[in-house]
């Protein structure tokens, strides 16, 4: 039997999916992708078009270095065991790649001293938003005057604010345009900062040049250029934080609600140290009030946070709503705007006062 017109050939469909030929046979053997045909005659395998998503799916798993025995667990099981293979190849990723980073970095220290000066090139609008969204998240503490910086971390791919007062954490990741020198790390006071994001918005670009530790951070564009002083200290660990609570997963509850309704109700709690969001089917009731919202719960389930720590969440969002994932345990609530991916906000719940 000849092959239809609407089968191709081993090397034919090799190149449309991106699998060499042997892969292709290796894949047939292992009964994971199948030919539509084989002649009986040649042996010679044909596919047809319809099997190119399960193709290209398998060849984009077996990149990302999932074993076969995982491939075939998403390509043919259930969603939910699918997903928990994948985060789980996720986390291993992540971990080895930390590791490896770990021991390159400790040969590096062993090496004799290179040039420390790093450049980082951000858009100055960009810059001034992310400024804008982490600072309110610093501390005011003067006996914790660590908790009042944010921290700014930079490698070849990203550049990260973070700010936390331990009751919420803001980060807020860039992609620079451009980087030359090693990565690192260091503290700047919140309220320089955020003065310095009024003046770099004015700029298309601007450039970070941050220098040996100690040495002042030194941010320039086209109308100048401004100094920041840097601070020592040990920051909170933030990326153990959100490791862990993305190791463990833990069930969630979703409410999208209007941003601006929310803060509002929140505004008026006046110095209340607590308020309680209560969540049902498509509605979100807080402080007496009764507010719209998607929300996917039917029984009731009620969490309580400090009102100025939420709204200070709110107001550094975008957009006019606003998504609070929050875990059915005790354990930090993720405040999301969809118009902000590389932004998140976590905030602390608290327990209500007895009555």
């Amino acid at each position: 039997m000849d092959a239809t017109p609407e089968l191709m050939g081993i090397s034919a469909f090799g190149r449309l999916v991106g699998l060499a030929p042997s892969a292709l046979r290796f894949y047939d053997d292992c009964r994971v992708l199948l030919p539509a045909h084989v002649d009986p005659a040649t042996g010679y395998r044909y596919y047809a078009g319809s099997q190119r998503d399960r193709a290209t799916l398998l060849r984009g798993l077996r990149e990302a270095g999932l074993a076969l025995p995982d491939v075939v667990c998403v390509l043919d099981g259930p969603p939910e065991r699918a997903r928990q293979v994948l985060e789980r190849h996720r986390r291993m990723v992540r971990e080895s790649g930390r590791a490896a980073d770990a021991a390159v970095r400790a040969v590096l220290d062993t090496l004799p001293a290179g040039p420390r000066r790093t450049e980082v090139t951000l858009g100055g609008p960009e810059l001034a938003s992310a400024v804008r969204q982490v600072a309110p998240a610093a501390g005011r503490d003067p006996q914790h005057p660590v908790l009042g910086c944010v921290l700014v971390e930079f490698d070849e791919d990203e550049v990260r604010f973070v700010a936390t007062d331990r009751h919420r954490l803001s980060l807020r990741t860039l992609r620079p345009a451009a980087v030359t020198g090693p990565p690192g790390r260091l503290l700047v006071g919140a309220r320089a900062l955020v003065e310095l994001g009024a003046w770099a918005a004015r700029a298309a670009e601007v450039t970070l040049t941050a220098g040996a530790p100690g040495e002042p951070l030194t941010v320039r564009h086209p109308g100048g250029s401004r100094e920041l002083p840097v601070s020592g200290g040990t920051y909170p660990a933030y990326r153990e934080m959100l490791t862990a609570l993305e190791a463990e997963p833990v069930p969630t509850h979703r409410v999208v609600v209007d941003r601006i309704a929310l803060l509002a109700v929140l505004g008026a709690c006046g110095e209340e140290p607590a308020v309680a969001l209560e969540l049902g089917p498509d509605r979100l009731r807080v402080a007496g009030s009764e507010l719209p919202a998607v929300c996917a719960e039917s029984a009731p389930v009620r969490v309580a946070f400090d009102p100025a720590a939420l709204a200070g969440a709110l107001e550094a969002s975008v957009g006019p709503d606003v998504l609070l994932e929050i875990p059915a345990t005790l354990r930090p609530a993720l405040v999301r705007s969809a118009d902000q991916g590389s932004f998140t906000t976590l905030v602390m719940p608290v327990t209500l006062p007895a009555s």
